[in-house]
């Protein structure tokens, strides 16, 4: 879970960052390192629950929630997206399926604030298009707006007709907010109907883990990373999980599995170095790296 040499190792992110924590206390280095995995799981697995879904969609059906952003993808190249994605939406502001790619390059190159204001005016020409409402909401969620996001979300599907991923991505808003048993209950809804969903298993997994309950944390986590389509990071979240209950070399040879044995060692080592000083004085406050952004 945390990246680079040893001499320099900080906390990795998990499966994107997420910097746009709310000021929350720190009572210990544990619950530190918690936090961290806050930081960032939860826009991240707003971003996993919504993967591989269809660009656009008529207005009256349930939508998917994201675009399928292309994997790999450098910054050079999202930057391009904005420069010609932005050139067509001004020309054209009614064209739905630019307005979405040009929301989505813009999430990519961090102009979060921009991309928000892109949808909210999408989302005003096409109030029932349940693939605008779904990005909007997801990018509400990005830009910390968490309960614009949520009533956004409730807008991108219907209770006869529920979309899993927004349920899941609704369960992530949840928990940056700090409602995680709500958040779990969202997420096993979505398992009735995708019992095996790696990225929902993982949403719940760090759920746990962020409420303290490692026990069930790891137990999902490992569910998670033995579905065959996994994100092979969701393995770096059950290393840490593992790790925070002190089983750094078994965490260590879980990390091996993704990463360098340097980047894997120098993981566990930053981890140890955090929960050997539980006992430390309480870091007052978490900062925010931006203004209104993740």
């Amino acid at each position: 879970m945390l990246s680079g040499p040893a001499a320099r190792a900080r906390p990795a992110r998990l499966l994107r960052p997420d910097s746009d924590l709310a000021p929350i206390e720190m009572r210990s280095t544990q619950s530190r390192s918690l936090r961290l995995l806050a930081s960032a799981a939860i826009v991240s697995v707003i971003a996993a629950a919504t993967a591989g879904c269809q660009t656009t969609q008529s207005s009256d059906t349930t939508g998917s929630i994201a675009l399928a952003a292309p994997a790999g993808r450098s910054e050079a190249e999202w930057r391009r997206d904005v420069e010609v994605y932005g050139q067509q939406y001004r020309a054209d502001q009614s064209n739905v399926d630019v307005a979405l790619h040009y929301a989505q390059a813009l999430r990519a190159t961090g102009q979060r604030a921009q991309a928000v204001a892109v949808l909210e005016h999408v989302s005003i020409q096409n109030p029932k298009n349940k693939t605008v409402l779904g990005e909007y909401g997801r990018a509400l969620a990005d830009s910390g707006a968490y309960e614009q996001a949520l009533e956004v979300f409730d807008r991108a599907h219907t209770p006869d007709r529920p979309d899993w991923h927004i349920l899941s991505a609704q369960g992530a808003v949840l928990d940056q907010m700090g409602r995680h048993q709500e958040a779990q209950r969202y997420y096993l809804t979505v398992l009735k109907t995708v019992p095996d969903e790696p990225s929902v298993l993982s949403n719940l997994g760090l759920s746990y883990a962020l409420s303290k309950d490692l026990k069930d944390a790891e137990t999902t986590l490992r569910r998670a990373v033995a579905q065959p389509t996994v994100d092979p990071r969701v393995r770096q979240n059950l290393a840490l999980v593992v790790g925070l209950q002190g089983r750094f070399k078994e965490a260590e040879d879980i990390a091996r599995a993704d990463l360098p044995p340097d980047e894997a060692a120098a993981n566990v080592a930053y981890l140890r170095q955090m929960l050997a000083h539980k006992n430390d004085a309480p870091v007052t406050r978490a900062t925010r790296s931006g203004p209104g952004t993740s």
